[in-house]
């Protein structure tokens, strides 16, 4: 029969949920946190301007009604009224202003140096300045490198180096432009109108014309060597008016005795000869000292000046077997200088009879050239001279340059003939060779010296500022006759 049982609970564990549960996995993932900021701000400025003109009330004194209101007035106008016509009338007729014209700028008391310019290549070699020139804008100086004390015949190498004094980063050691050049160059000249273009004579006897605008060759035309050139040294050239407005013809002077005029013809990169003059003794009047060599020789130039007043004159400095000459091809006249070489001679720019001419004597002569003897000499230093130039500016001032290293500035409305200004190169004894005024920055004179340096000097005003009369006084000079 049956019976209950309790029984024990046998189970089974699910092997499907436990192997699905394995082989779940998860994911997750985050974004970066977003940062946010607010600002905010407000301004509200209010700005109120206003003006306002009043009518100028015009106060006049009438003696007839106001009188009362200004005791003693009238008769002290009464008392003054003959003073004051007199001294009115003196006044007309005075000429103590004629001439004068207000200056509202800035005036030098003195004289300084505002550059000292150096080539470090030329001057390790020991080369010499031996030109200096200002380009027409009154910018650019430029400078020829050569030997004045070297009497021997030199082919070294030298250099015309040109700054731009505007120029804000100026180096004065460091040469805007530097040109190589086979031989010494013993003069420039830049041309008149264009003021990249300038000549130069070298010590072999060629003259060269270099335009610096260009970007590499910078030879415009050139007289090589021939039978028709130079074959001295070329010791002057400068630029001559053409025929034509704005042409120029260019003017060398050597000391083979030849004074030519050359064509620029920048096509062929020549100098082409147009004309020129050969001076011999026999052209040149004698003085019973001059020696008198048989047959015909040429005579040598030194230094040649043309006139801005005549362009068909010009003269030319020979040494003492010849002498000083105004030219119109043939030789006209002579002028004594007492003796010596003559070095440097130049026109006035305010008188068309009057230059002024220095050389070994030391001095500086006056010459008119109505007459062979000089109006007056100064005594310069006691040491050659070797350049001399008009002021542009006083019509009384000329400067002088010595073998001393002084720059000898000298005022002829003076009573006193010693110099007015003395202007130390600190060359260390070493001579002064040449020196220009700048054609538009009338106040700023150029020096070139024997130690390879150029100086750029600020005149001061008393140099450059014409004073009442002056030219009055220049014809009053120019018209003394010598003793």
């Amino acid at each position: 029969m049956f019976t209950d049982e309790t029984l024990d609970l046998i189970g089974a564990e699910s092997t499907w949920r436990k192997s699905h549960q394995q082989t779940q996995e998860s994911r997750s993932c985050q974004t970066l946190p977003v940062h946010t900021a607010e600002a905010e701000t407000q301004a509200k400025a209010v700005l109120d301007n206003s003006t306002q003109t009043q009518d100028q009330i015009s106060q006049t004194l009438s003696l007839d009604q106001n009188i009362c209101h200004f005791p003693g007035l009238l008769d002290f106008l009464h008392r003054a009224e003959d003073v004051v016509t007199k001294e009115l009338v003196k006044n007309s007729k005075s000429h103590a202003f004629d001439g004068f014209e207000v200056n509202w700028e800035d005036q030098n008391e003195s004289v300084s140096c505002m550059h000292r310019l150096q080539h470090v290549d030329a001057q390790e070699r020991g080369l010499q300045v031996t030109s200096v020139s200002w380009n027409c804008t009154g910018s650019v100086i430029g400078c020829g490198f050569g030997r004045v004390d070297d009497g021997d015949w030199s082919n070294e190498k030298a250099y015309v180096c040109m700054w731009n004094l505007d120029r804000q980063k100026l180096n004065p050691k460091r040469p805007d432009v530097i040109i190589g050049v086979v031989t010494p160059v013993m003069c420039l000249c830049f041309h008149p109108l264009k003021p990249s273009v300038v000549a130069g004579g070298l010590y072999s006897g060629e003259v060269l014309v270099w335009d610096t605008s260009r970007s590499q060759d910078l030879i415009l035309s050139q007289t090589g060597m021939s039978a028709d050139t130079h074959r001295e040294p070329v010791y002057r050239v400068s630029w001559v008016p053409g025929a034509r407005r704005g042409e120029f013809t260019l003017l060398s002077a050597g000391s083979g005795g030849r004074v030519l005029l050359w064509t620029v013809d920048g096509a062929e990169a020549k100098l082409i000869l147009s004309s020129g003059y050969a001076l011999v003794q026999q052209q040149v009047p004698q003085s019973g000292a001059a020696s008198k060599t048989p047959g015909i020789t040429n005579i040598e130039v030194t230094s040649v000046a043309l006139s801005p007043w005549d362009l068909d004159t010009f003269l030319v400095a020979v040494p003492p077997d010849g002498e000083s000459v105004t030219l119109r091809a043939p030789v006209q006249f002579s002028f004594s200088t007492r003796g010596g070489p003559v070095h440097s001679v130049h026109f006035s720019p305010f008188h068309r009879n009057l230059f002024v001419n220095v050389g070994t004597d030391s001095l500086a002569h006056l010459h008119t050239v109505l007459q062979p003897r000089p109006l007056l000499s100064l005594r310069v230093s006691d040491s050659y001279t070797f350049g001399v130039r008009w002021s542009p500016t006083r019509p009384l001032v000329f400067a002088a340059a010595t073998g001393q290293g002084l720059v000898q500035m000298f005022d002829l409305g003076r009573r006193s003939l010693r110099p007015v200004a003395t202007i130390d190169q600190n060359t260390s004894g070493q001579p002064t060779y040449c020196l220009e005024f700048n054609p538009k920055h009338t106040n700023l004179m150029a020096v070139g010296n024997a130690d390879g340096s150029v100086s750029i000097w600020q005149l001061s005003a008393e140099l450059t500022e014409q004073g009442a009369k002056e030219t009055a006084m220049l014809e009053q000079l120019a018209n003394e006759v010598a003793d």
